[in-house]
């Protein structure tokens, strides 16, 4: 199988849905927009998996490529192609089918806990994993949820947490792919942005990675398993 990945910003890490594909050997076509490079003008792989990013997912003008971005993960729907949005890629996920993007309203980081609805347990995917669970979270933005989606998942602050179009199509807000070496290096790598998200996380992060981290990383690659399954 030949997956395309398109990252969305410098530092993106592939995480537990990076060993999931390498467990079922599948092949990468991989893409970076905001370096210029251009998108495939149509779905060309067997699924489609769209990574995070700094930018919101109406960035436009700073990051032209986003409308060929939603129009390409909309496609791969279409096809009846897998396609797996995880936060940014999530919010472009749902502007692509129509939903609206807020801004700044929904601040959450850290491993938070996650609901799921009735659809949610009853899903081939998000229902291999616990009524309510830890997971990582970095995000500002939400979403409404797509005409016809189907409700997954919530949290306290997000209500939109997960959702799932037709067949195989699947956008995720929280970060299902940050292991705890993926969380250790965002904080290394972005002490600012991270403090400034949750203040004293550079001092709380070891303790939390040990208890709720731990746990968080078996959901994580459960679900990234259960996803790729969907290419077989």
């Amino acid at each position: 199988m030949r997956v395309a990945i398109v990252e969305n910003t410098r530092i993106t890490h592939h995480g537990q849905v990076g060993v999931a594909l390498h467990e079922a050997a599948a092949l990468i076509d991989l893409h970076k927009p905001w370096s210029g490079q251009p998108l495939p003008a149509r779905p060309e792989a067997d699924a489609l998996i769209v990574f995070g990013g700094e930018q919101s997912a109406r960035d436009d003008d700073s990051h032209p490529y986003l409308p060929a971005l939603a129009d390409l993960m909309a496609a791969y729907a279409a096809a009846d192609k897998p396609v797996l949005g995880i936060c940014l890629g999530s919010q472009l996920l749902a502007r692509a089918f129509g939903a609206e993007n807020h801004l700044g309203t929904a601040p959450e980081f850290g491993w938070v806990d996650v609901t799921l609805t009735d659809e949610g347990r009853a899903d081939p995917v998000l229902g291999t994993l616990p009524e309510t669970f830890p997971i990582f979270q970095w995000h500002s933005d939400t979403f409404t949820l797509p005409e016809g989606a189907t409700h997954l998942a919530h949290s306290a602050t997000a209500r939109h947490q997960a959702f799932r179009i037709g067949r195989a199509t699947y956008g995720t807000q929280f970060h299902f792919e940050a292991s705890r070496p993926v969380v250790q290096d965002w904080t290394r790598t972005f002490p600012d942005l991270t403090e400034r998200m949750h203040p004293g996380w550079g001092a709380r992060h070891p303790d939390l990675a040990r208890t709720r981290g731990r746990e968080a990383d078996a959901h994580g690659l459960t679900l990234a398993r259960a996803w790729v399954s969907l290419l077989a």
